[in-house]
């Protein structure tokens, strides 16, 4: 009864507590975390703010700032969605309802694209959603010292609802990325030095048992990889030796059991030097392999 009177008043610890329980019940894994970060959100007390003083009071304002943001998160909704951010190698990106949100998995990809990135090479991201693939690797490329002196980065995308997240994303930090709204390699002219991609590859009839903030926030076009998640996989084998110069690389994020049927798929479309690469939790992550005409 205590710690609700002080979370009424708005004392930082026990409204922390009081939000970390509610989430819980809610079923959220990280809720304490959680709870923490959309104070920072709502109410711009960082951690290191909380720390200093754990038992100072917050304006009425920002405390019901902070339960509105709490209700938001005990629904299940993203907490990238209701903070509108999500950071990925380092830089932020702007998510919403149109773009899966960056994941850390997804960095193993854009670390092994940076070990085969060489000055002056021409680069494409299929199914670039938030554009945080192409625009990371363009960043981190020029931090390197690769520089991009003739041209920038293509990313393509089929929802242009998720082209204008990469467009704000691009230009907030800076990224020179040229974006093409194309169904794969439908309306993509010219060849690669590499061609990147996260492209859909859940099994169709496993969405439905997804988390909720998956499977209701995600868009199911970034999903939906058909009936064996292989579909896109297929596509990106049979097509990507049109639009890569030879000696071109293909870097292909992957599911977990899915790395053998995609390391295949290149061998039988010509792919050579076929590798793969596993993510910090052991598991089989990205397909890679060079295409020799």
């Amino acid at each position: 009864m205590r710690e609700k009177t002080l979370a009424q008043t708005g004392q930082l610890r026990a409204l922390v507590r009081e939000a970390a329980e509610k989430l819980f019940e809610a079923g959220i894994e990280e809720a304490h975390l959680d709870a923490r970060l959309l104070l920072e959100y709502a109410a711009g007390i960082t951690v290191q703010d909380y720390m200093m003083d754990p038992f100072q009071v917050l304006p009425e304002e920002k405390v019901r700032a902070y339960h509105e943001a709490v209700e938001k998160r005990a629904a299940r909704i993203p907490l990238q969605h209701i903070t509108g951010q999500q950071e990925f190698m380092g830089y932020p990106f702007r998510v919403n309802e149109h773009v899966l949100i960056p994941r850390q998995d997804t960095e193993t990809l854009v670390e092994c694209a940076l070990e085969k990135l060489e000055p002056e090479m021409e680069v494409l991201d299929l199914c670039t959603g938030s554009g945080c693939i192409a625009a990371s690797l363009y960043l981190i490329g020029k931090k390197q010292g690769k520089v991009f002196p003739d041209r920038c980065f293509d990313a393509a995308d089929i929802s242009a609802e998720a082209l204008d997240t990469a467009r704000e994303n691009c230009r907030a930090l800076g990224a020179q990325v040229r974006l093409i709204h194309s169904d794969l390699f439908e309306r993509i002219e010219g060849s690669y030095d590499m061609i990147v991609s996260n492209p859909p590859y859940i099994r169709r009839g496993v969405i439905e048992g997804l988390q909720e903030e998956v499977r209701l926030h995600d868009p199911y076009i970034a999903l939906d990889g058909h009936e064996d998640g292989l579909y896109f996989y297929r596509r990106i084998a049979d097509e990507a030796g049109r639009h890569l110069k030879r000696g071109g690389w293909v870097l292909l994020e992957v599911g977990h059991d899915q790395s053998k049927d995609v390391s295949r798929f290149l061998a039988e479309a010509g792919f050579t030097c076929i590798q793969g690469k596993k993510d910090l939790a052991g598991l089989d992550r990205v397909v890679m392999g060079m295409y020799n005409k």
